[in-house]
């Protein structure tokens, strides 16, 4: 008995060792691929489990396939990974451009210790005999012309359905069926009702830049999952009656 019960043991333990194994894989600076960060904090967002990369960049944690992995280091935007399968991961952080502050002039004064005046320039004199003109039209320089109001509101109306498309084209590229179904396990009407339902808003993509496509995908599955059948598409449009 204590050898069937030993032999059983054998045969676990190896199992419980797979089954804790996780993913690793290694973090690097994405303009300088061959640059290692360490002390990146390595999240996964599932089981909450935390580490830290090591000095070649090096990571190993526990997760399983579907979990999300977030990946954050200061000086550095935090990005997040979408586990399809439990292969090594490269994972290249980008860093975080440094906005200058916009300094306005509003005035400048001169100083009264400059000595402005060239005391070698010759003496300025005033012509005389030329009576002066009547004419009062412009001579010449260059004038400015201003649009009207209407002008106006026309070329921002067309910036604004420009911006719109851009964002739109981009929405379209990210989160379509083929990109949807690479990240979550979802085919056929359930993949169309997925996509009809968490489809991200202009006005959302544009508030967070760069929009993290994938982290919103998995954060909408991850709610999609628990909602009803009834409350996982869209309510039909209800139509008049004639």
């Amino acid at each position: 008995m204590l050898k069937r019960l030993f032999i059983v043991m054998l045969l676990t333990i190896p199992l419980y060792t797979i089954a804790q194994t996780g993913i690793s894989g290694g973090v690097f600076d994405y303009e300088n691929k061959s640059f290692p960060l360490q002390k990146v904090t390595v999240r996964n967002l599932n089981n909450q489990k935390v580490v830290l990369t090591g000095a070649a960049g090096q990571f190993t944690i526990t997760a399983n396939k579907g979990d999300l992995l977030e990946f954050s280091l200061p000086g550095y935007h935090t990005d997040t990974l979408y586990l399809t399968n439990m292969q090594a991961k490269t994972i290249y952080l980008p860093s975080q451009s440094t906005n200058l502050k916009q300094v306005d002039v509003k005035g400048a004064r001169l100083s009264n210790d400059l000595q402005l005046k060239d005391p070698n320039a010759p003496g300025f004199s005033r012509v005389s005999g030329i009576a002066p003109t009547k004419n009062i039209q412009r001579a010449g320089g260059v004038g400015l012309a201003f649009g009207s109001g209407k002008d106006k509101r026309e070329r921002a109306k067309v910036k604004r359905l420009e911006e719109a498309s851009f964002y739109e084209t981009e929405i379209n590229q990210y989160f379509n069926e083929e990109h949807v179904s690479g990240l979550i396990k979802l085919q056929g009407q359930e993949l169309k009702d997925f996509i009809n339902l968490y489809r991200p808003s202009v006005a959302r993509v544009k508030s967070e830049r760069p929009f993290n496509y994938d982290f919103y995908i998995a954060q909408a599955y991850q709610t999609w999952l628990k909602l009803p059948p009834e409350g996982r598409k869209l309510s039909p449009v209800p139509t008049g009656k004639n």
